[in-house]
């Protein structure tokens, strides 16, 4: 269970050149997550239906909380439905669990006390082995990374994803992610229409 928290890492070290939103981020995670639970043989997809399919073996919380939030009952969840529900605020919890797991760190921007304190990854294992799967073009994390505009440049033929049930995993991010895209577009021409309707444009 490593696929969701590389991902925040990756985004972290991508911030620098590349804004990602944090709906975006929440979204991709909560996918990386139900990739996980499909890898760790946890549940099953029927069409886009997520089916429990065993007890879940997990070492890490989040992913303990993932699975603890499964609907268990005949008709099972969407996969649509487990983004948007489980996704909620999602980077902000991998923020805060890598911060309290020492992965990440708080340092001030300036040499003033009371300057703003910036978020920086820290040299772990977890790092190194998120690092390195970036770096191997591991299909699942660059996938991922791609939805929410991270590594576009990256080549053209790198492998892609075999797997049936993660390219429907992908595919649901994506559409969710253009989904949210659609509703900040959305709302900032009203919000730009009644600005203009105040101002008698």
């Amino acid at each position: 269970m490593t696929t969701a928290k590389d991902l925040f890492i990756i985004t972290m070290q991508s911030a620098v050149k590349q804004s990602v939103g944090q709906g975006d981020l929440s979204l991709a995670l909560a996918g990386a997550e139900l990739i996980d639970l499909i890898g760790a043989g946890t549940v099953t997809l029927n069409d886009d239906r997520i089916v429990p399919d065993g007890p879940p073996t997990l070492d890490d919380r989040l992913a303990v909380e993932a699975a603890a939030g499964l609907v268990l009952q005949p008709p099972y969840e969407q996969i649509a439905d487990w983004l948007w529900r489980r996704g909620r605020d999602l980077s902000a919890a991998y923020q805060a669990a890598l911060e309290e797991d020492g992965e990440l760190t708080r340092k001030r921007s300036g040499g003033s006390p009371f300057a703003p304190r910036r978020v920086e990854l820290v040299d772990t294992p977890a790092h190194r082995r998120a690092v390195s799967r970036w770096e191997e073009k591991e299909p699942v994390l660059c996938a991922l990374a791609s939805v929410v505009g991270i590594g576009a440049d990256r080549s053209d033929d790198e492998p892609g994803l075999a797997d049936e049930a993660v390219t429907a995993v992908v595919a649901a991010v994506h559409d969710a992610v253009m989904e949210l895209e659609a509703v900040r577009q959305r709302r900032s021409i009203e919000g730009a229409a009644f600005a203009n309707l105040w101002r008698g444009v």
